[in-house]
């Protein structure tokens, strides 16, 4: 019977790219959206006419009640999540000196938050079946910070501390926590970003000169999801063209 694979935000973007990764080798992928997305119908049509056939469920992950009862209704309706990949997360940049406490929370609720609300759900019933993957998503901007971006830096900086911690308590369960770091990313929210400024600050930064591919972060994403990454757990792995080495 397939694994079943829970990738959340993954709608657009890096998500959209780890749920195909994941459905070509075979994984039963499952996704939520924001409740209110009113293009979760399209975007489902959009993959089942390229050959993927993926179940979509609303669910505000930053409110641990959403997260419990798309939690439940996962398992009832398709099966017990064997991976999580903690992917959704949203960014309120702005400089300190400018930043209230509704963007802070904002960010800290969507990203770090949602970490908590999305695994606890679904970590003891790893544990009991002796197997389990759990990968978050974090950002090379959590290892070195960004300016603007003190909300979003520490957000994704308290992802790996909840990496490590998680994985030392469940290690001997089978059940390996990781985190993934990307760098910039040519993904619709960084193709956004002005080309001067892609092309003046962000791209000199990156030894390889060029942005990374969403694919690439997929395919690391399925590696560590495998039987074959099963004795690697409790890391940070970067993937950010040589950017930030640590």
């Amino acid at each position: 019977m397939a694994r079943v694979a829970l990738v959340t935000g993954g709608m657009g973007g890096l998500g959209e790219a780890i749920c195909i990764k994941m459905a070509a080798l075979g994984y039963q992928v499952v996704t939520t959206y924001s409740p209110g997305n009113t293009r979760a119908a399209e975007w489902l049509s959009s993959m089942e006419q390229h050959g993927f056939k993926f179940r979509a469920y609303p669910c505000d992950v930053a409110e641990f009640a959403s997260a419990q009862e798309c939690i439940d209704t996962i398992t009832n309706e398709i099966g017990p999540v064997d991976v999580l990949v903690n992917n959704a997360g949203i960014t309120r940049d702005m400089t300190f000196k400018k930043m209230d406490k509704t963007n802070w929370d904002a960010v800290i609720r969507t990203n770090l938050d949602s970490v908590f609300n999305m695994t606890k759900p679904v970590c003891d019933g790893m544990t009991e079946r002796g197997w389990g993957r759990i990968v978050n998503i974090s950002s090379v901007n959590g290892q070195k910070g960004a300016f603007g971006q003190t909300n979003y830096s520490a957000a994704k900086a308290g992802m790996h501390g909840f990496t490590k911690a998680l994985a030392l308590e469940v290690a001997r369960k089978g059940v390996t926590v990781n985190t993934i770091s990307p760098g910039y990313i040519g993904t619709k929210m960084v193709m956004a970003i002005p080309t001067e400024v892609l092309e003046s600050k962000i791209i000199p930064q990156i030894p390889m000169g060029r942005l990374g591919k969403p694919e690439e972060v997929a395919g690391l994403v399925a590696y560590l999801a495998s039987d074959e990454a099963a004795f690697l757990t409790g890391a940070n792995i970067a993937i950010n063209g040589g950017q930030h080495m640590y």
